[in-house]
């Protein structure tokens, strides 16, 4: 069946919905915790513990198995191979289960280790507390990794909204034994609640999923049968392993280096993550998750597909270019508004929003590059090509570490200023190799495809707008919500974001910024 523009834009449109959905519940969920923990060392023990397990999750799971999986599947599903298919599905699952609950209980054994290894600056009660919560969290994350294949199945038949939505239930459990537990329990008592909360909201996540996912496969019998189409998906997936391993290299190294700085410092950064993260899964996961199970239903000559992938690409970064440069402009200059908002009440002080703007300043320098650069490597994965964007993440990955060295560390050292600006080192490194990497994978796959450059002046009306908004809600909200009418943060802080939106997207309209003009004449070009 060939699919329109309009369905497209429909299924990126339903990937969004569902991510913007659970990452409600999601701020929800850390609010709850920055409320009841702040940057305590507590904060600090359960974010730690909650990445050493997630490990699994970040190789294993969805983008892995999204970019080695659903090209194989979805090809058999256009072919009309539906026995085949719902083989391949069961294989995969079976290889899956065995693999991630081996290595959960290897994990669960050597939780000590790991921990000292990941968290070297952690002692003491935090240090045990961690590897306390290791131990609970790894089965968590491996029935994680089973939900991003229900994901995978759910994708190639466009059923996207369920398989995206379904972390509202994963974020709800925790809210609710959270704010449950309070009453009865506090400190580690606490914070181990929240640990099982998250273990069986992992198990509630892949439940929902499943009776949605056996419309589509015949049988999950147990098999592990290595047919040419199992071993495609293995024959790629290695290559998306290795490049998901080295990217999640580099965030190891940043809870290393962050564990040697001040208390606080590890759960600041995560909370940056979590805002951070909210429009590269809004924006960029959203429409590079929708456009490569239709890049890999591509069919024709190498030229027509080449074609379909240049409208795709330059069309789906123009959208996230819209979004994403006013979000970076938000994080740079309106961060301890948005942070204040988000996380501001209980335990979580002033001083602690101003930490976390440390990190998330710092994060904002690469956030174009990271949105983009998601649909170039669903590019490259469509064209079953997995070993360019593994070779450029090798290079992110060790310019990550170097940087994070110096100007995390030592930097602050140099300048003499507190340690904890070291935070602002530690991101800004990572996204100042990420834009190396995204202009990388953006001249391969120009040479390989044609050029799929955003227009430029599109680029530059949108800067423009963006600093203008910011500036003005920046002013506004120092000036006269907060210094004059005396706002609650919270009150000033959605009041000033509204503003910078409606500023937004006023200028926009203005400009005559229409993105549907601006894409077809770039594609017009395209095909001349």
């Amino acid at each position: 069946m060939k699919e329109t523009a309009s369905t497209h834009s429909k299924n990126a449109f339903l990937v969004a919905s569902g991510i913007f959905l659970s990452r409600i519940f999601g701020f929800l969920r850390e609010r709850a915790i920055a409320h009841y923990f702040g940057n305590s060392f507590l904060a600090d023990a359960f974010k730690a513990a909650y990445r050493i397990p997630n490990l699994l999750q970040n190789l294993l799971g969805e983008g892995v198995l999204s970019a080695s999986f659903i090209p194989v599947y979805a090809q058999l599903i256009v072919q009309k191979k539906t026995k085949e298919a719902n083989q391949l599905a069961a294989s995969i699952f079976w290889i899956l289960f065995c693999v991630v609950f081996s290595l959960s209980l290897l994990g669960a054994i050597f939780a000590a280790e790991l921990t000292a290894f990941i968290a070297p600056g952690f002692s003491g009660e935090t240090l045990s507390v961690t590897i306390d919560l290791v131990r609970i969290l790894f089965p968590g994350t491996a029935i994680l990794v089973l939900s991003a294949w229900c994901l995978g199945i759910l994708n190639t038949h466009s059923k996207f909204f369920l398989s995206y939505s379904a972390p509202v239930i994963w974020n709800l459990t925790q809210i609710v034994v959270l704010l449950f537990m309070a009453q009865k329990a506090m400190g580690v008592a606490l914070i181990e609640a929240l640990a099982w909360s998250l273990l069986f909201g992992s198990f509630l996540q892949f439940a929902i999923q499943l009776p949605q996912v056996f419309k589509f496969t015949a049988h999950l019998w147990p098999t592990l049968k290595l047919g040419v189409s199992e071993k495609a998906v293995i024959k790629n997936f290695f290559p998306v392993l290795f490049s998901r391993g080295v990217s999640q290299i580099s965030a190891y190294v940043d809870i290393w280096f962050a564990s040697l700085l001040p208390v606080g410092a590890v759960s600041s950064m995560s909370f940056a993550q979590m805002l951070y993260l909210l429009p590269i899964s809004l924006f960029g996961m959203s429409i590079s998750a929708a456009e490569l199970p239709a890049m890999s239903r591509a069919q024709g000559s190498q030229e027509e597909i080449n074609e379909a992938l240049k409208e795709r690409i330059v069309s789906g970064s123009s959208r996230i270019a819209f979004f994403v440069i006013p979000s970076v402009v938000v994080f740079l200059v309106l961060g301890d508004v948005l942070i204040g908002l988000v996380f501001q009440s209980g335990a979580f002080s002033h001083n602690n929003t101003l930490d976390v703007w440390r990190a998330l300043g710092g994060s904002a320098v690469g956030l174009l590059a990271a949105t983009v650069g998601r649909i170039y490597s669903s590019a490259f994965y469509a064209l079953k090509d997995t070993k360019t964007p593994m070779r450029f993440a090798f290079i992110r990955v060790f310019l990550t570490i170097g940087l994070g060295y110096l100007m995390g560390i030592r930097l602050p050292e140099y300048l003499h200023i507190s340690s904890m600006w070291g935070l602002t080192g530690l991101t800004a490194s990572a996204g100042i190799a990420g834009w190396i990497e995204f202009f990388l994978l953006r001249n391969a796959l120009s040479k390989r495809i044609g050029d799929i450059h955003i227009p430029a002046r599109l680029i530059l009306k949108l800067w423009t707008i963006s600093l203008f908004s910011g500036g003005l809600a920046y002013l506004l909200y120092k000036i006269v919500f907060i210094t004059k009418l005396e706002l609650h943060v919270f009150f000033a802080g959605a009041l000033d974001l509204f503003i910078f939106s409606a500023t937004y997207i006023v200028l926009a309209v203005l400009l005559k910024i229409d993105q549907v003009q601006v894409i077809t004449q770039k594609i017009q070009r395209l095909r001349k």
